[in-house]
């Protein structure tokens, strides 16, 4: 029986993190059975893992052309598996398949999230003796538990996250065939080419959307939430509200419009409509310069992430939709419920993120596989990176204390649109950027030369988030030199319109320069 997953979207690593994958060039039960232990465990709830026999590994990544495993022993491989499987404690059977990879075979082992755990494993299945020990994931290998490690395993016994239990007040027949069928052949998956004559039921167990006795199989909240059309049926409240308040939060008039249906497809609508509606952009020309420099209000990456990772980590059991908020002068997204205890607000702000552990595991399983989110704990740094790439404000995060009942992220507009120019404007006024050099040569002085007022300008909006030296001088097509920086900055920084971050270390190698509020409101 095939695997859902795409095997070469597998080895391709661009959706399943490092740790979610073993790759071994032959047969090794001893390793192997240690691994499937520690994927069972899930210790971070990040869902599914995967070992590829036949394939060695280079740097991390699957070395091509593969190694290869031999078919023929196919059967054997599988019938010690069960033995193998037998010794665990609880009992434990991974899925596993043949695919078909650089035109020889590769084993592929998928190991679901155990909903029994801890599972412990014998040390070495094949030997006479049996040392019983727990194994998790650290990063990319299998380890053995410390007493801290084996005591917050315990711990996690009964906590399976919410999208992985069984929902006891729904049916199997709940789950769409039509849209699994349809996820299937997104993904390309060599599931797909037999869904159409596999049972129902069955599916939904090959992809772990069920479980339970055959006479008593149950559908799992994730097949509810992502595989049928109407998930607030049995998750009240379960769509995308996007408000748009064009006179501020504050005004009495507002305009909503709300986004219903399966999870995956409410988030691709209103992303789409969000896309279509507000994300703006302008495109400036640089007076004296023959490139001209395109920016948007919200860069459309940004806002994809964010929202992404609203519905990743919501708690389906709280009954609040995920709300949009479009403000004149931000983007509010609105989840609930908050972030993980061991996530520090100022951390997020900053454009870090240490996730301890995620609520939603099967969830992000299925957002990676059709690309609408990224890796583990990549959406914060990205939304980070995006902004920076575009001149925006970084983004902005809170919680309500130590409730953590919502998590709110806010994206800050452009500060070319605060002015109200907020169209798709190819064509630049000249004269509004001629005003601003002539107020910069009023701070300035009169014998600073206009090319390096307009370097000063381009430099004061680049540097609304903090910048480098290097990246200020080629922004502004300067080699990074000392003369370059001094005869073009510096007088800035005299001037009051520029400062340095590290005030107290003003000789360090990371320093970098971030735009007074005087500079600021030069540029607006």
């Amino acid at each position: 029986m095939n695997i859902p997953i795409n095997i070469e979207t597998l080895l391709a690593g661009k959706v399943v993190e490092s740790e979610r994958i073993e790759y071994k060039k032959g047969w090794n039960p001893a390793e192997i059975m240690r691994t499937v232990a520690a994927f069972a465990n899930d210790f971070e709830n990040l869902g599914s893992g995967y070992i590829v026999v036949g394939v060695e590994e280079m740097n991390g990544m699957a070395k091509r052309p593969v190694f290869g495993f031999d078919d023929a022993k196919f059967d054997k491989v599988q019938k010690e598996m069960i033995g193998f499987c037998n010794l665990m404690r609880p009992k434990y059977f991974p899925k596993m398949s043949l695919e078909d990879v650089d035109g020889k075979q590769v084993l592929l082992v998928w190991v679901t999230a155990g909903s029994n755990r801890p599972y412990e494993v014998p040390k070495d299945v094949t030997s006479n003796k049996k040392d019983y020990e727990y194994f998790i994931r650290k990063f990319s290998s299998t380890i053995r538990v410390n007493d801290q490690q084996k005591h917050e395993l315990f711990s996690l016994t009964a906590n399976i996250p919410f999208d992985d239990r069984v929902n006891h007040k729904a049916r199997i027949d709940d789950i769409s065939p039509f849209l699994l069928r349809n996820h299937l052949r997104q993904i390309n998956s060599r599931l797909y080419s037999q869904s159409e004559s596999l049972p129902h039921r069955d599916l939904c167990v090959q992809m772990n959307l069920a479980e339970g006795a055959d006479e008593h199989l149950l559908p799992k909240n994730v097949g509810l939430l992502l595989f049928n059309d109407t998930p607030e049926k049995f998750f009240p409240y379960t769509h995308i509200s996007i408000v748009e308040f064009p006179n501020g939060a504050g005004g009495e008039e507002f305009y909503e419009k709300v986004f219903s249906g399966s999870v995956q497809q409410q988030l691709v609508n209103a992303l789409s409509y969000i896309k279509a509606q507000t994300v703006k952009s302008k495109t400036v020309k640089i007076k004296g310069q023959a490139e001209s420099k395109t920016f948007f209000n919200y860069p459309f990456e940004a806002v994809e992430e964010a929202l992404a990772n609203a519905v990743y980590h919501k708690n389906y059991e709280i009954r609040e939709p995920i709300e949009v908020r479009l403000l004149p002068d931000a983007i509010e997204i609105i989840s609930f419920g908050g972030p993980d205890p061991s996530v520090r607000i100022s951390d997020l702000n900053k454009g870090l993120i240490r996730v301890r552990r995620y609520r939603n595991r099967r969830i992000g399983e299925f957002l990676k596989e059709l690309g609408l989110t990224e890796g583990k704990g990549t959406g914060i740094p990205t939304i980070k990176r995006v902004l920076e790439a575009n001149g925006s404000p970084l983004a902005k995060y809170d919680t309500d204390g130590d409730e953590r009942r919502y998590f709110v992220t806010e994206i800050p507009v452009h500060p070319e649109f605060i002015s109200g120019t907020d169209s798709h404007d190819d064509s630049h006024d000249d004269s509004h950027d001629e005003n601003k050099i002539d107020k910069l040569l009023v701070i300035l002085g009169s014998n600073t030369k206009n090319i390096v007022a307009e370097r000063i300008l381009k430099t004061l909006i680049y540097c609304h988030n903090p910048k480098t030296r290097s990246e200020i001088l080629t922004n502004i097509d300067l080699k990074n030199s000392y003369n370059s920086f001094k005869n073009n900055i510096i007088p800035a920084i005299d001037s009051g319109l520029i400062v340095k971050e590290l005030i107290d270390k003003s000789k360090s190698k990371n320093q970098k320069y971030v735009s007074t509020d005087k500079g600021k409101k030069l540029v607006v």
